[in-house]
């Protein structure tokens, strides 16, 4: 790829992740794309892991994410995802935001489901958001094929990721921060 198209393509995803893939003025249909998007997003992770449905159904909640970025050196990520309750069924629209520095090189896009093993945890993760993170990454995807799926796990949660499209590869000190949308709640 040469260097100005990889420019051009780096404009137009952090075009994306700066909101303008959001930029229909209707609340509802926001919501809506959200939505969709989540169920695509467990979609792809049932499919990758069966034994995940159960595991969903089981908590007292999950969040789903999809981002986008791009790193050289420096790297930033942004999107939208929703934290739902299992007991109340209510969502809450969140947003994330990631950064990192170090030894890398890439454009790519992933999707994020986070399943809470304590309520405790899914409250605080709602109230709060989460900061956090260091790691380095060697993922590559195409199609919504995953080369890259990773897991982690705290002791209120357990994360899983898959990457989307693109490619990124390095080691770097990651960070990811996740917080209420207060414009689509």
């Amino acid at each position: 790829m040469k260097l100005h198209q990889f420019f051009a393509a780096a404009a137009v995803i952090l075009s994306l992740v700066s909101g303008n893939s959001f930029a229909q003025s209707d609340k509802a249909a926001k919501q809506a794309e959200i939505l969709k998007a989540t169920q695509a997003s467990l979609a792809k992770f049932y499919k990758e892991d069966p034994t995940l449905k159960a595991a969903v159904a089981k908590a007292p909640g999950y969040a789903v994410f999809s981002t986008a970025g791009i790193s050289f050196l420096v790297g930033g990520a942004g999107g939208k995802g929703v934290a739902h309750d299992n007991k109340t069924k209510k969502n809450t629209f969140m947003s994330m935001a990631q950064a990192s520095a170090g030894v890398q090189i890439g454009l790519s896009g992933a999707e994020t489901l986070i399943i809470f093993n304590t309520a405790q945890g899914l409250e605080d993760f709602i109230a709060k958001g989460w900061t956090g993170g260091i790691g380095g990454s060697i993922q590559a995807g195409a199609k919504g094929d995953s080369a890259g799926a990773a897991a982690g796990q705290t002791n209120s949660a357990l994360t899983y990721t898959l990457t989307k499209n693109g490619i990124k590869v390095g080691i770097a000190a990651e960070g990811s921060k996740f917080w209420k949308d207060e414009d689509l709640n």
